[in-house]
């Protein structure tokens, strides 16, 4: 098998390619994890020489502050490593001529990763152009290709666009990226699951009473508001984010490490999960849209699309069934913060004394992905220098405190570096893919439908409307944000 390896990243003159792609390859360059011998090619229609390309994408100097940055893995040693090629996305004669020039700075056979960081609408033109000038064939070393989200609008689509792919390369060659399963904390679930033997025991419907995921931004729509306006919350941030966490909270423990044995799992999972029916619709989901988004430029006038959407569903297996998870996120909320969290049951008898109308407080566990990233346990524990008061304390693990500050990768880093090893267990299979849309399309649909519950508003730099705090105050609970809390 070939020792040489080139990149080719499609859409090469985005931001994506700026800001997320060609940083994380420098940083393991720097972190010496790249092949010796790599050659990243950028691929665009904008007319650019090697040097404009260079330039364009040059990692800024504070980009590695505070970690270790030997001096001959410097910016200008990594970029004599960057070249470019000008050329159509759905022409055959732009494909040709990029091949040509791979060839000519491979000189003999080399491995490809192809990472297509072009909007969706161009996935099966740019598949289907490698396969036809064979650039997808494994005769001089592996092929594979990374494809950037949003895969597929709906069910229809998704499904459609596997097929695609299916005919023009294998499986094993497709990589579709999740950015959020990079994160090192939304990894660590699983250690933390099935590698502590005080956890997974008391991890179903015996001890824990429900499961809240939480991913809120800050930001509003912005410069994706054309974008966002045909998507949506569930679209955007449900159908791929949120439930690939759940997954990783919620599935049983593979019989191995290995990619398949995980996404296995994930695949069951999925399809555990309770479909919402048109009628429950107003029941189980909360739909909602922040104040001003209609004045957005990009966002059509009097548009329902929702910017903000909370879910309650259940898994229906031995493990969970009649535990309620609540997801939610949205735009132009108050704190940015990804975070899981378990709650427990409340002992079956408490023997202390508590002030009249005072319950105990339940055991919970947040799992903090982003921003605050670490794992924190709250229990109770007695005042001292009283007879038996208690209040609730944390005990904490942070990742920057355990490990240093640079000891958390940006999640491009591990994703690119798993796909260059070929290891997909953090990127979702065809079959995932098409579970979650089996179950997000329905919504989406019924959202659209008469059977839709009101869409709800909600001030920039809130929580999120009222309708949401009284899905969960209905069962009698409300919702958490821990991460970032003082203990």
């Amino acid at each position: 098998m070939s020792d040489y390896t080139s990149i080719v990243i499609f859409g090469a003159s985005g931001d994506l390619t700026r800001r997320k792609l060609i940083p994380a390859l420098y940083s393991l360059y720097v972190k010496e994890k790249l092949p010796d011998n790599i050659n990243i090619m950028g691929y665009a229609k904008s007319p650019m020489s090697d040097k404009e390309f260079r330039d364009r994408v040059r990692v800024p100097d504070s980009h590695q502050v505070g970690c270790d940055n030997p001096e001959q893995y410097s910016w200008e040693n990594f970029a004599e490593r960057l070249h470019y090629c000008e050329g159509s996305y759905t022409e055959e004669s732009g494909f040709k001529k990029l091949n040509r020039q791979l060839i000519d700075i491979e000189k003999n056979s080399a491995n490809r990763m192809y990472y297509l960081a072009t909007p969706p609408q161009l996935f099966t033109s740019i598949a289907g152009n490698l396969k036809t000038v064979k650039m997808m064939d494994e005769d001089t070393g592996w092929r594979r290709l990374v494809i950037e989200k949003p895969f597929g609008h709906d069910l229809e689509t998704a499904c459609a666009l596997n097929e695609t792919l299916h005919r023009d390369m294998d499986e094993h060659q497709i990589y579709r990226i999740d950015h959020y399963l990079g994160k090192e904390t939304v990894q660590n679930v699983l250690v933390f699951r099935f590698a502590n033997t005080v956890f997974e025991p008391i991890w179903n419907r015996n001890y824990i009473d429900h499961v809240q995921i939480t991913v809120a931004e800050t930001v509003d729509v912005g410069h994706r508001a054309g974008y966002y306006d045909t998507a949506g919350v569930l679209r955007d941030m449900f159908q791929n984010h949120m439930l690939e966490m759940l997954a990783l909270v919620a599935m049983e423990p593979p019989a191995s490490f290995d990619a398949d044995a995980i996404r296995n799992e994930k695949v069951k999972l999925f399809s555990a999960i309770r479909p919402i029916v048109p009628k429950l619709i107003g029941e189980e989901t909360i739909r909602a849209q922040y104040t001003g988004y209609n004045k957005t430029d990009g966002v059509k006038q009097g548009s329902q699309t929702a910017t903000y959407a909370a879910l309650r569903l259940f898994v229906d297996n031995w493990r969970w069934k009649g535990v309620p998870f609540y997801l939610r996120s949205g735009k132009s909320l108050q704190k940015k913060t990804s975070e899981i969290t378990i709650q427990f049951k409340e002992p079956p008898h408490v023997m202390f004394p508590l002030p009249e109308g005072v319950p105990i407080r339940a055991n919970t566990i947040s799992i903090c992905v982003q921003p605050d990233e670490g794992i924190h346990l709250r229990f109770e524990a007695k005042v001292p220098d009283t007879a038996a008061d208690m209040r609730t304390v944390n005990m904490d693990f942070r990742y920057a405190g355990s490990f240093g500050a640079c000891s958390i990768p940006d999640a491009y880093e591990r994703l690119l570096l798993d796909a260059l090893l070929g290891d997909a267990s953090l990127f979702t299979r065809s079959d995932g893919i098409e579970r979650e849309w089996r179950f997000i399309d329905p919504i989406i649909k019924a959202w659209e439908s008469s059977f839709a519950p009101p869409l709800q508003y909600y001030k920039k730099g809130s929580w999120g409307p009222k309708a949401a705090d009284e899905l969960l105050e209905r069962d009698g609970r409300k919702w958490f944000a821990l991460c970032g809390m003082p203990g």
